[in-house]
């Protein structure tokens, strides 16, 4: 698997990845909420469950390894680095397409999960973290930058990668023609483009600024050739 994977929904990984993975949110679960390994095997094995779900492209557990990835390399600038990577496992484990109140949902199932068991707040900061991942308001706390720039940091990925991810995104919009689709996805992208920079913290504007900036001006530029406005 390439280091900077794109998100495809991958069921058919070796067992030991999946070993891996669960060592790894285990040991975050019993950082945060020390009540066992049974409990963090019981959670993760359902948000398994969630991110392999068959209407799911992108959204999937290839997403959450991508930002694990990306957070791994700027974990040592975060203030709470275990309440952002909690949070990215969440931050999509209630996912329907088009849907405004997926990031709300997946707060809502953190807090169902840890209810009694994780420090109050610490439950606040994952679900602050959480809803930053809507993208509809510039982050305040630098946290919060960094889990936006981790969730949007695929726009850095080389034009192959961040095209094939495009088009993962828009498989998951069954059902929506193209002309309402590309409308609003082009929307979205000129937001992004019109920002002052497109990351908000320096770690990842230094590694990525450039390649995500001349994949928007792509994109739009292929958006608009195709007539969409």
């Amino acid at each position: 698997m390439n280091e900077r994977c794109s998100s495809t929904n991958s069921s058919t990984l070796p067992a030991d990845e999946w070993v891996r993975e669960r060592t790894r949110f285990t040991a975050l679960w019993i950082r945060a909420m020390p009540d066992g390994y049974a409990v963090a095997k019981a959670v993760f094995d359902q948000l398994r469950e969630l991110y392999g779900e068959p209407h799911r492209h992108y959204h999937t557990l290839n997403h959450i390894r991508h930002c694990l990835h990306e957070f791994d390399g700027a974990a040592a600038l975060m203030a709470d680095p275990d309440a952002i990577e909690m949070a990215l496992w969440f931050h999509d484990a209630i996912y329907q397409a088009g849907d405004r109140d997926n990031e709300r949902r997946s707060a809502d199932l953190f807090r169902q999960w840890t209810d009694g068991r994780a420090a109050p707040a610490f439950q606040q900061r994952v679900d602050d973290l959480i809803m930053a991942t809507t993208h509809r308001e510039a982050p305040s706390r630098d946290d919060a930058r960094f889990i936006v720039d981790i969730d949007l940091s695929s726009f850095g990925l080389p034009w192959e990668a961040f095209e094939r991810d495009g088009r993962l995104i828009r498989a998951e919009f069954v059902g929506i023609a193209d002309e309402q689709y590309y409308s609003g996805h082009l929307r979205f992208l000129q937001v992004l483009r019109n920002r002052p920079t497109f990351f908000n913290t320096e770690f990842f504007q230094q590694r990525y600024e450039s390649v995500a900036r001349e994949n928007l001006t792509r994109i739009i530029t292929d958006l608009h050739t195709r007539g969409y406005r």
